[in-house]
């Protein structure tokens, strides 16, 4: 589970020592849980608009489902300034997150390429569209996993955001052309 350091042991997986990988969230029993699981990963109990980490501590910074819990606009800038803040020049910020409204959960916002291009100011984005709706997994999944996966290759059907986001200014120091431009799939 992800609030179970399940994110980041992801990246032990693809070879990431876990002595580099860094977690916080904003409830202690959430860190008490993820520090059992995974004792050799460093994990914080803190509030993401004040993250305890200096400036340009990280290649990747990773949002996984947390702005669409936010639902305060101040909150959402503070933190996505936060992110900018300790990810290096060279860095990138990974972004998963819902693009929908949860009919059944009122205290979730989807949020939409605009407002990702908004909140991070002077960045390059790469968008693109994952995640089944889980309504349509539920109901095919029993039925065949191989429908599930060619359904999922219809960008319409899926529910998520996968960004890479860029800082525009190291991007222009390396001279790449692509100032302020968005590439989506």
């Amino acid at each position: 589970m992800w609030y179970r350091g399940g994110v980041l042991r992801d990246f032990v997986k693809y070879g990431t020592k876990p002595k580099y990988l860094y977690g916080i969230d904003l409830l202690e029993d959430r860190i008490e849980i993820a520090e059992d699981v995974s004792p050799n990963i460093n994990f914080k109990c803190g509030d993401a608009p004040n993250l305890p980490y200096d400036d340009e501590s990280f290649d990747i910074v990773v949002q996984f489902t947390v702005f669409t819990s936010v639902l305060k606009k101040e909150m959402k800038n503070d933190i996505a300034k936060e992110m900018l803040r300790v990810l290096k020049k060279e860095g990138i910020i990974l972004w998963y997150d819902f693009s929908y409204n949860n009919p059944k959960n009122p205290d979730v916002k989807g949020i939409k390429k605009k407002e990702v291009v908004n909140l991070f100011p002077n960045c390059k984005f790469t968008f693109k569209r994952v995640t089944l709706a889980p309504p349509i997994v539920r109901f095919i999944a029993p039925r065949s996993w191989l429908l599930c996966y060619l359904f999922e290759k219809l960008s319409f059907l899926c529910t998520h955001y996968l960004v890479i986001i860029r800082k525009e200014k190291a991007l222009n120091e390396n001279n790449t052309g692509n100032r302020g431009r968005q590439s989506y799939t």
